[in-house]
């Protein structure tokens, strides 16, 4: 007498593995964007509360002016300077999760549409800084209103 299986009991094997990953993988993906969510809620809170702590000791001037001078020109690079040399506010900036992307788009008047390849974009004379990212998350909310 032969063993092993037959074909037809190799296929309904197969079969169900396959029922099994289409039940499984759409709630896992699922997870993950609701992790990457709460995430980048995280990061906001954590750079909303440096640039809060950076404008309360340096006489309201928010993060990002050259000289702390609100007159000046807000830059990149010096909002990063004053928030992140000697470790005082962050040790670094927070990466965006969805595209994991750590730089900041300064913007001096309306917010523009994300286009996703920032990691945050910042309004320094309203201390505003939202998430780079379009759309809508698992609860239908806009990332733009995190």
């Amino acid at each position: 007498m032969k063993r092993g299986f037959s074909l037809v009991e190799v296929l309904i094997v197969i079969a169900v593995l396959g029922i099994l990953a289409a039940i499984v993988v759409p709630e896992y993906q699922d997870q993950t964007e609701k992790a990457k969510e709460s995430a980048a809620k995280d990061n906001l809170r954590i750079l909303r509360d440096a640039i809060e702590r950076y404008a309360i000791e340096h006489n309201d001037v928010p993060p990002g002016y050259m000289g702390n001078d609100p007159a000046a020109f807000a830059n990149f690079n010096i909002f990063c300077n004053q928030l992140v040399k000697n470790g005082e506010y962050l040790s670094e900036i927070p990466e965006n999760p969805f595209n994991n992307e750590n730089s900041v788009q300064i913007v001096s008047g309306d917010f523009p549409e994300a286009d996703e390849e920032q990691g945050w974009m910042y309004k320094p004379s309203t201390r505003e800084i939202r998430i780079d990212k379009a759309g809508t998350d698992s609860e239908e909310k806009p990332f733009s209103e995190y």
